[in-house]
């Protein structure tokens, strides 16, 4: 599949959206990619999910686990790791969820051995913040990260995440905006929240 097959599932699914957005990050978009529309459907997302595995072992990384951050990782999280059991049968998927004090936390269930390594995967990165939050709260039981692994890449600067490898199916740089920078055109637009 080509970086321009990616953003056609988006496209074909409904999942890819113009108008004027609030993103996660804070930053506004006259883009938003809906990946939980997209990963609804079983095949796309054992297509993308086959596709990131490959990547993972392309790079030769044998991680442990697969994190993924809750909500939108959770799924992700685990067809990736599906995927790579057919060569790595031990690899198991959890997640990390949002902890109340802005950071993120494992499961009790989760339990992470002091240097257990893991790969992070994402839907779509725009500043990384979640995934660095999850990526911190594994690292603070001792696993350690060997990589990070998106559908799409949407950031214009590394930012957080520049101490890790990253492995994207798709790099999509379209520009964000702080609430003050919004250009006329797209200020004109209803902002929506999502």
């Amino acid at each position: 599949m080509s970086q321009t097959d990616v953003l056609d599932l988006y496209k074909q699914a409904g999942a890819f959206h113009e108008g004027r957005f609030l993103l996660a990050s804070g930053r506004q978009s006259p883009y938003f990619m809906q990946s939980t529309t997209l990963l609804q459907h079983p095949r796309a997302l054992m297509e993308l999910g086959g596709l990131m595995s490959q990547k993972i072992l392309d790079a030769g990384l044998k991680p442990d686990f697969i994190v993924g951050p809750a909500m939108g990782g959770v799924t992700l999280a685990y067809e990736v790791a599906r995927q790579l059991s057919e060569t790595l049968p031990d690899v198991r998927a959890i997640f990390a969820e949002k902890d109340g004090s802005g950071g993120m936390k494992l499961r009790e269930a989760f339990a992470v051995r002091p240097g257990e390594t893991f790969v992070a995967v994402e839907d779509v990165l725009t500043t990384g913040g979640s995934l660095l939050r999850a990526v911190r709260a594994v690292e603070g039981q001792g696993g350690q990260c060997i990589g990070l692994c998106c559908i799409i890449d949407r950031r214009q600067q590394t930012g957080p995440l520049s101490g890790y490898p990253l492995m994207s199916l798709k790099e999509l740089y379209f520009d964000t905006y702080a609430s003050h920078e919004v250009p006329g055109w797209l200020a004109e637009r209803p902002l929506q929240e999502i």
